[in-house]
C-alpha cells in the first residue's frame, strides 16, 4: 500500500470518529422542558404566557353569520352560505362521521349507541326541530347540548353548515307533499307504489 493512500484512509477514518462528537453536542443544548421551572425568567416559570391576542392557527374567523350562526345576537333563520350539490354531499359524509351513531342514518333518534343503550336523542322530525332555525341547528353541533358534546374544534363552520344543509334535507324527505315534486318524478314514484 502506498503512502498517500495509507494516510488517506487513516484522515478518513479519523473523521468519522470525530463526526459524531459534533451531533452529540447540538442535541444535548441546554434547554427548558414545558412547564419545568425556570431560575432565567423572574416569574420561575420556563412556560412563557402567551401574547395577548394570540389566535391558535386556522382558528381566526370573523365574526359574521356564516362562521357563528347568529346575526345580531340571534340564530339566523336560514343557511348564510350557497346550498348546493356538492355542500349536501359533503354533510352527508360528515353527518356519518359525526352524528350517525348517535342520530342514526334517518334522523330519528336511533343510532348504533342508542342501540346500545345511550338515552335517545330527540328526532328530527319532532314539531320544534321542524321549526327552530338553522342558526339553532349550528349552535348545537357547535357548542352541544344536553349529552351531545360541542364539535366546534372538530367541525370547520362550512361542514357545519353542510351539517345542518343535510339534516334539512332529511327533513324534508320525510315531509315532503308529492303534489309540489316536478312531474316526472311524481310519475317515477307512483310507478314504485303500483
Amino acid at each position: 500500500m502506498s503512502p498517500v493512500s495509507r494516510s488517506a484512509i487513516l484522515g478518513l477514518l479519523l473523521g468519522l470518529v470525530l463526526l459524531p462528537g459534533c451531533v452529540q453536542e447540538m442535541a444535548n443544548q441546554p434547554r427548558i422542558d414545558p412547564l419545568e421551572p425556570s431560575a432565567f425568567f423572574p416569574d420561575g416559570s420556563g412556560a412563557r404566557p402567551q401574547v395577548p391576542g394570540t389566535i391558535a392557527r386556522g382558528q381566526l374567523y370573523a365574526d359574521n353569520a356564516a362562521t357563528t350562526g347568529r346575526e345580531d345576537g340571534e340564530p339566523v333563520q336560514t343557511i348564510p352560505i350557497e346550498v348546493s350539490a356538492g355542500l349536501l354531499a359533503e354533510g352527508r359524509k360528515q353527518y356519518g362521521i359525526y352524528c350517525d351513531h348517535c342520530h342514526g342514518s334517518a334522523g330519528y333518534g336511533d343510532g348504533m349507541v342508542v342501540q346500545r343503550g345511550f338515552p335517545h336523542p330527540p328526532t328530527y322530525y319532532s314539531e320544534r326541530l321542524l321549526n327552530v332555525p338553522d342558526g339553532h341547528l349550528f349552535a348545537v353541533i357547535t357548542d352541544g347540548l344536553g349529552r351531545m358534546p360541542g364539535y366546534k374544534a372538530r367541525i370547520e363552520p362550512q361542514d357545519r353548515w353542510a351539517i345542518v344543509a343535510y339534516v334539512r334535507a332529511l327533513q324534508l324527505s320525510q315531509h315532503a307533499d308529492a303534489s309540489e315534486l316536478p312531474a316526472d318524478l311524481r310519475n317515477e314514484l307512483t310507478a314504485t307504489d303500483e
